[in-house]
């Protein structure tokens, strides 16, 4: 008969993988080193492979090593999606909700929801995580999110999702270079690297590039901001121009600052915000109802 791998098993294996020492994992799973050590040797035995180079002051996890920690990562995540499948069909608005947002959303949405949810759902208690698109992804597949709040369109790798509102573009620019070129803009009247953007890591970028149809890369600045306030303060010192969304405009972002917001060339530009779950979630209602009152907020 096949003998199968433990969730016990798994869960040291990931834990070791996320801490990197063998003593704190021990600790994080509530049993003795000696326990946790032999357990991953089982695992192994079980897979016929090494997973981890050992000696005694390092561990080095081996390529199939780091593979059998995402699957696992997964296998444990719908593990728990299946223990709370009775709980949640019986109360969907209660408990506790990891939510994930990215920057571009998170100052200018959550506080709202936190106190709409409190109004309307105060059993839910909602756990909430800021972080680039990328990584709560991988949180989200991992287990450790159950919904996320996003801008897309985005790769989302087969997870599900529900689009609850749009979100428009404006073009930003500061007084000196607004008297210098006509609306609306076209721009092929602006200079070389003079609009300025995030990071690549954050979404926004692409999606503003895209929405907005800027093609002119000699336009952009090399120079990339960590965070919309830092491209709102570049702007504002008279270094060019940068792309902002309605709801941080909304939330005050441009406040007291000697700033021109225009619209951006081309059609209507804007991204999507949605709601992201594993479709292997037995927490959908929940997402639904979460859905369903962001896009009042919106």
């Amino acid at each position: 008969m096949t003998k199968f791998p433990s969730l016990k098993q798994l869960h040291y294996l990931v834990t070791l993988h996320e801490t990197r020492h063998f003593g704190e994992a021990a600790k994080q799973c509530f049993v003795s080193q000696s326990t946790l050590s032999s357990g991953i040797q089982n695992l192994e035995d079980l897979i016929g492979t090494q997973l981890i180079e050992r000696d005694n002051k390092t561990l080095v996890f081996s390529a199939i090593g780091e593979d059998v920690v995402v699957r696992s990562r997964e296998i444990l995540a719908r593990s728990q999606d299946l223990m709370e499948l009775t709980k949640v069909s019986e109360l969907p608005m209660q408990g506790k909700l990891r939510v994930g947002c990215i920057p571009t959303i998170a100052p200018f949405l959550l506080c709202d929801l936190v106190r709409a949810v409190n109004q309307h759902f105060p059993e839910l208690d909602l756990l909430l995580r800021e972080d680039t698109t990328v990584n709560l992804l991988a949180a989200l597949k991992s287990g450790e999110m159950d919904v996320l709040i996003l801008a897309l369109p985005v790769e989302i790798g087969g997870m599900e999702s529900r689009v609850v509102g749009a979100d428009a573009f404006k073009m930003v620019l500061s007084q000196s270079q607004a008297e210098k070129v006509n609306v609306p803009i076209r721009y092929a009247d602006l200079p070389d690297e003079s609009v300025f953007l995030l990071e690549r890591e954050h979404c926004l970028t692409d999606h503003a590039v895209s929405a907005c149809q800027l093609t002119t890369t000699e336009k952009i600045n090399p120079f990339s901001a960590t965070s919309l306030h830092t491209l709102v303060q570049m702007v504002a010192n008279g270094l060019g121009s940068t792309f902002i969304p309605q709801m941080a405009i909304n939330h005050g972002l441009l406040d007291n600052l000697d700033l021109v917001v225009v619209e951006p060339p081309g059609r209507k530009a804007y991204r999507d915000i949605g709601l992201v779950w594993r479709p292997t979630s037995s927490r959908k209602p929940t997402f639904e109802a979460l859905a369903d009152l962001v896009k009042t907020l919106l």
